[in-house]
């Protein structure tokens, strides 16, 4: 969820549907994006220039297609609270930078839904509920976090999600955000609170698609650093019961997403245990699962294996925070290409190994840096946290310093998000040239390709989409550590064979497009 989880560490930072939202087909959208990018005339890179790829035995994408993307993410917890105070110019651009064409143009944004803060001891980490003292509802509440829902909704942000770190205190067993459990008697009241804030953001032209009754149930947050609240294996299909029926008694279209395990080990040994307790199942739209145990291979595929016995798609819906050159844990603040390819490799493995249907990130915006932004942003630090793509500055209320702060995170996400729209279709590479992992999505008539070179110099790569396709190039987009989305040479395409040169350390995406093939005129 954040960074204060249950470890020995110093005080860290912390169903698809019709809607009124303008939204652009994925193949526009992604269209759209290209074109926003304006790219320079480059000279096509040939073949000649590669080096490392084996003409004789190129990597092949095969025909077969595995799962459909639905979206590419973030969250807005909590940096919405501070943002809240920032001039409406600096939202807009915080806007603009994650669901804007010309920024991350995210498909999918995950609200908190927050459960009032009492007892957390972070202010920025304690989000308002709506209780009115009364009993009824202040809508007024939670100013930061509609504000920016309400942004995700205008930009036309496909998958608008709820999720939940502590119900309400008023119906916890130790009368706190953070900590203790849902007492099982109010576990109706707790849906119909749910399901009321669902119907008034409907109202207010901010509907939400999914729904995440309880975010990390094993994780309690007791020392109250952020909400949090225990939700054992025996209540999860208690809870997904109480709210699914609320909902079908409201003929609600929002989806239940569960249970955000906070390991991929937690997610294969608890899911099919409340999962396939009667009557929960048909309620359940989406399986979600975290990825802070920084599982390997294995432990990747057992998630894949585990969705598909349970007839459910799955979604890595949170991660942030490794390291130190690796994908596991670690404190450190590292803005540079370095942490920006771990990112990719994660996101790479999740959907090529664990097949998972979305990736959502921690939280798009954080302040803890570790470090003078004013003069630090580009340096790594070992006291601040990589749990941000764009960074701002904690002392903002005394400094005026409303900047906002790039990682090559951030462009790394793009190099996913800008290009892979909902309805993509995953195809598995093999063969790919070492330290180079390629990740293929077709879209009606377009491949998409993202390409990461680990290696410190250059690799090429050929690869083969399959006898009878005739493609041709459309763009190129690079982020290395002297490019953020620059415009490149387009690949070599010969037929539906693609050969190019990978920069040293860097990530790359190649859009391809059947349509944009020159008709042979001796053809037919």
């Amino acid at each position: 969820m954040s960074q204060s989880r249950t470890r020995t560490l110093p005080t860290p930072p912390h169903r698809a549907r019709s809607r009124r939202r303008a939204l652009l087909p994925g193949g526009a959208a992604a269209l759209a994006l290209i074109a926003s990018l304006s790219p320079a005339p480059a000279t096509a890179e040939t073949a000649n220039s590669t080096t490392g790829a084996d003409p004789a035995h190129p990597a092949h994408v095969s025909p077969a297609p595995a799962q459909t993307i639905d979206n590419i993410g973030a969250s807005g917890a909590w940096w919405v609270n501070d943002l809240a105070a920032f001039s409406p110019s600096a939202q807009n651009r915080a806007a603009r930078l994650l669901f804007g064409r010309d920024g991350l143009a995210l498909s999918a944004y995950r609200y908190n839904i927050g459960g009032g803060g009492t007892g957390v001891t972070t202010p920025e980490r304690a989000p308002e509920d709506f209780l009115a003292a009364d009993g009824g509802y202040d809508w007024s509440k939670d100013r930061g976090g509609r504000t920016f829902l309400r942004q995700a909704a205008r930009h036309g942000v496909k998958d608008l999600i709820g999720f939940v770190n502590s119900a309400p205190a008023r119906w916890k067993t130790n009368g706190k955000s953070c900590g203790g459990y849902l007492e099982s008697a109010d576990e109706r009241k707790f849906a119909r609170y749910l399901a009321d804030v669902i119907d008034h953001f409907a109202r207010k032209g901010m509907a939400l698609d999914h729904l995440s009754p309880f975010n990390e149930p094993t994780n309690s947050f007791a020392e109250c650093g952020q909400e949090g609240m225990l939700v054992g294996v025996g209540q999860r299909d208690d809870i997904v019961r109480a709210v699914g029926a609320e909902l079908a008694a409201r003929h609600s279209r929002v989806g239940i997403t569960a249970d955000e395990s906070s390991s991929t080990e937690d997610f294969v040994t608890q899911v099919p245990q409340w999962l396939n307790t009667p009557g929960t199942a048909r309620y359940v739209d989406k399986l979600a699962h975290h990825t802070y145990n920084n599982p390997s291979d294995t432990g990747r595929a057992d998630v894949a294996r585990t969705a598909t016995s349970l007839g459910k798609t799955s979604w890595s819906s949170e991660i942030c925070c490794f390291g130190k050159g690796g994908t596991g844990w670690a404190q450190e603040y590292d803005p540079t290409i370095d942490n920006a390819l771990s990112m990719s490799r994660i996101i790479h493995k999740d959907f090529t190994v664990a097949h998972d249907s979305a990736f959502q990130w921690w939280t798009a915006l954080s302040n803890k840096m570790g470090a003078d932004p004013r003069t630090g942003a580009d340096t790594k630090n070992d006291q601040g946290w990589n749990d941000g793509l764009i960074y701002y500055d904690p002392e903002y209320a005394a400094n005026g310093n409303q900047r906002l702060y790039l990682t090559k995170r951030y462009y790394a996400l793009g190099q996913y998000s800008k290009f892979v729209r909902p309805g993509a279709v995953l195809h598995e590479v093999t063969g790919a040239p070492g330290d180079v992992e390629v990740t293929a999505f077709r879209q009606g008539s377009r491949w998409v390709l993202v390409v990461n070179n680990h290696r410190g110099g250059t690799a090429g790569l050929k690869l083969d989409l399959g006898a009878g396709q005739r493609l041709s190039a459309v763009s190129a987009v690079r982020t290395s550590a002297t490019e953020n989305w620059a415009a490149v040479g387009e690949p070599t395409v010969s037929g539906g064979t693609v050969s190019a040169s990978l920069p040293g350390r860097s990530l790359t995406t190649y859009v391809l497009d059947r349509r944009a093939a020159t008709t042979d005129p001796n053809e037919g």
